[in-house]
């Protein structure tokens, strides 16, 4: 074994580096860390495989060269165990992405891991494939992913629907294998899952014209209830954020009914009332409010026509603009 492989821990190597007084000083050590590493991975080190990757990982973020370790990556992947997959997984979505060649090598292993009994290692592919994934990943393990979109535990088919989302932006045709799943999503109870569903939708929409037309036709109504049913909700402390019931919630559907009331009139039409409600009823003290408003305006403008609400929405425009908060003032202008 390597002398300099198992003394140093991650966080003795951390209060090496920060005790550097110069550049001069931080690059001598990072020298004779990543020395050290590279001994540990020709003598093919096994016991302090994860410790060097973890190590790797904080040379990366220093911004020092690392591709010497991007093997370490796939062979912890490759591990049994949860403990050495989450590292390794970690270590893929740091140290690679998707114009490296040596990505397609993961993909078997990716596969398996979709596949795997214990849910937590299939959270950990998900993570990993939603930040990562090529076009070519993407045409591979679509199937997996569309598959535990229907999973029974709301956690992964949370993850399993932001990573069709960026499976759909690599891939646009087969944007039409998960309409139906993803449609089925805004039924959710669970506001973790249905703020995905309703992300997923958005980029199916802004993607294929026959999925917009499927979910405008299909859910409209249905977000319009489930927008209408937020903004009355009494207060509920698993979702509260400074007196708002769940405010991403609030800005994601938001955004879903603009892409569908734009050019229909009819969808339009049915979003009208909850809109005004919105505009109307957020209270504007606060930085949180003023951001569901501003969505709310954003969706009223682009909508078609509906002179009161445009008033209404020029109106609020104008109070921004004249309000103390530079901020404020400042996305008004944009």
């Amino acid at each position: 074994m390597n002398p300099f492989s198992s003394p140093t821990r991650l966080r003795d190597m951390i209060r090496a580096i920060r005790a550097c007084k110069t550049a001069a000083e931080e690059r001598a050590v990072v020298r004779k860390e990543c020395a050290a590493i590279r001994a540990s991975i020709n003598e093919n080190d096994q016991d302090y495989m994860h410790r060097n990757l973890a190590k790797l990982m904080f040379i990366h973020m220093l911004g020092y060269p690392t591709h010497f370790g991007q093997m370490e990556c796939l062979k912890l992947i490759a591990s049994p165990g949860f403990p050495e997959k989450r590292m390794g997984y970690l270590g893929l979505m740091l140290l690679l992405d998707e114009r490296q060649e040596v990505l397609m090598l993961v993909t078997n292993s990716l596969k398996q891991d979709l596949n795997h009994t214990n849910q937590y290692i299939v959270g950990l592919a998900l993570c990993a494939l939603g930040n990562i994934c090529s076009a070519e990943m993407a045409r591979d393990l679509a199937p997996e992913v569309e598959r535990l979109l229907h999973f029974r535990d709301p956690n992964i088919r949370k993850k399993a629907a932001l990573c069709s989302a960026r499976i759909v932006r690599k891939v646009p045709d087969l944007a039409e294998n998960f309409v139906n799943p993803a449609t089925a999503l805004l039924r959710e109870k669970h506001h973790g899952v249905l703020i995905t569903g309703v992300q997923l939708c958005t980029e199916l929409c802004k993607i294929s014209s026959e999925a917009l037309e499927h979910v405008r036709k299909k859910c409209t109504e249905g977000l319009v209830r489930t927008l209408k049913d937020l903004a009355n909700s009494p207060y509920s402390p698993e979702y509260d954020v400074s007196g708002f019931t769940d405010p991403f919630l609030h800005i994601r559907l938001l955004r879903l009914l603009r892409v569908l009331g734009e050019g229909d009139a009819d969808a339009s039409d049915s979003m009208n009332d909850i809109l005004a409600q919105v505009a109307t009823k957020i209270e504007t003290n606060k930085i949180i409010g003023n951001a569901i408003l501003y969505e709310c305006v954003q969706t009223i403008m682009s909508v078609e026509d509906n002179g009161g609400l445009r008033v209404l929405a020029i109106n609020i425009l104008g109070r921004f603009l004249l309000h103390q908060d530079n901020n404020i003032r400042y996305f008004t202008g944009k």
